[in-house]
């Protein structure tokens, strides 16, 4: 089975700015130094990894079944029902989570991702394997060590509270979290559905975390979402930084005060909900990233669910450029945003923030580049 993740341009409509990428701009996508802050684990399992697994547990699916998950058609099978089968039946021992986070730093590392912060969320992965907290946390921390070791890439697992349980499952995750506290995982989150599961219910377990000394990030303001989630998450439940927020572009007065915070947002080119709700030829120029960006907030782009979204790290910052009108500029301050962004410890940044741009601007420079179509 051979699904390439990093053909991009197949998986979204063609660009409306009249940009064509040459081979040595690609080449610049690839080579420029980045974090990867917005990653769901389950969302970057290879296609073949995914294969051996059902092999492996027996699962209940075939081949044509698997390759139909990582196929981005007209009408492709939804993420979250594909991330709930890793969950049920192919992710049932520690090593296949070792081995999957390996992986994923492996490949996002083969595009110059240098630090990578990616959601695991443990509430379903205790219910449907009866495995401890714990002992998946040590696989999952063995398989970024092992990266890191083998790749020169940092990694910083984030366990994510999972909105369609009940909001005392969101606590007794943050309580584990706390009995198990390892350097490598230093925060939260919180993702799946968010139409009918408004940040508020989670409240409690945010607090918590917030007084255990933990970081926290939340999915908000996704699936056409109101702007209200957003501006819950961050001014009731703390977050130091938002995943998605789109919606937060129906309230101009909201943007402009997380603007003037330099509240992070980490952005998804290929959101799935707004790639198929917008007309084709509009999606691009009408996606809420343009209009955040454009009113000052700190946008930094993300894979989300690489290998489910067919979309490698250099691909989702190409998209920023070839079909949503970014400059080299705007994708040299989204860079910075993102180790801004980023949880990696202050001496890690301050490093990046010194080495980086220079080596932005080396890479860039000698290349015919558009200039911002915003």
């Amino acid at each position: 089975m051979t699904i390439p993740i990093t053909d991009t341009l197949a998986t979204v409509p063609p660009a409306q700015t009249g940009r064509t990428v040459t081979e040595a701009q690609r080449a610049f996508f690839r080579a420029m130094p980045k974090v990867e802050l917005h990653c769901h684990l389950l969302g970057a399992v290879r296609p073949q990894t995914f294969a051996d697994l059902a092999a492996k547990h027996g699962a209940p699916m075939n081949g044509a079944e698997i390759e139909a998950f990582y196929r981005r058609g007209a009408k492709p099978v939804g993420v979250l029902h594909v991330l709930r089968a890793l969950e049920r039946h192919l992710l049932l021992e520690p090593d296949d989570f070792r081995r999957i986070a390996y992986e994923y730093l492996e490949d996002a590392a083969a595009e110059s991702v240098r630090h990578a912060e990616f959601f695991w969320n443990p509430t379903a992965t205790l219910r449907d394997t009866g495995l401890a907290y714990g002992e998946v946390q040590a696989a999952l921390v063995a398989g970024i060590a092992e990266a890191a070791a083998d790749h020169g890439i940092s990694g910083l697992l984030i366990p994510s509270i999972d909105r369609e349980a009940d909001p005392a499952a969101a606590l007794e995750m943050v309580e584990l979290m706390a009995a198990a506290r390892h350097p490598l995982v230093p925060g939260i989150g919180i993702d799946y559905r968010e139409t009918d599961r408004p940040p508020e219910l989670f409240a409690e377990a945010y607090a918590l975390a917030r007084r255990q000394g933990l970081r926290l990030t939340a999915h908000a303001g996704e699936f056409g979402t109101p702007w209200h989630n957003v501006e819950t998450v961050v001014d009731r439940l703390g977050v130091d930084r938002v995943d998605h927020g789109y919606s937060i572009v129906d309230n101009p007065d909201l943007m402009r005060r997380y603007a003037d915070r330099r509240m992070v947002f980490t952005v998804v080119p290929t959101n799935s909900y707004y790639l198929r709700t917008l007309p084709p030829e509009r999606w691009a120029a009408e996606h809420p990233i343009r209009r955040m960006a454009a009113a000052g907030l700190a946008v930094h782009p993300n894979t989300d669910d690489p290998t489910l979204h067919r979309v490698s790290p250099a691909g989702a910052w190409e998209l920023m450029y070839s079909h949503l009108g970014f400059g080299i500029p705007d994708l040299r301050n989204m860079m910075t945003a993102g180790i801004a962004g980023s949880w990696a410890d202050a001496g890690q940044r301050s490093a990046w923030h010194a080495q980086w741009p220079a080596l932005f601007d080396t890479l860039a420079a000698g290349l015919d580049w558009e200039p911002s179509a915003l």
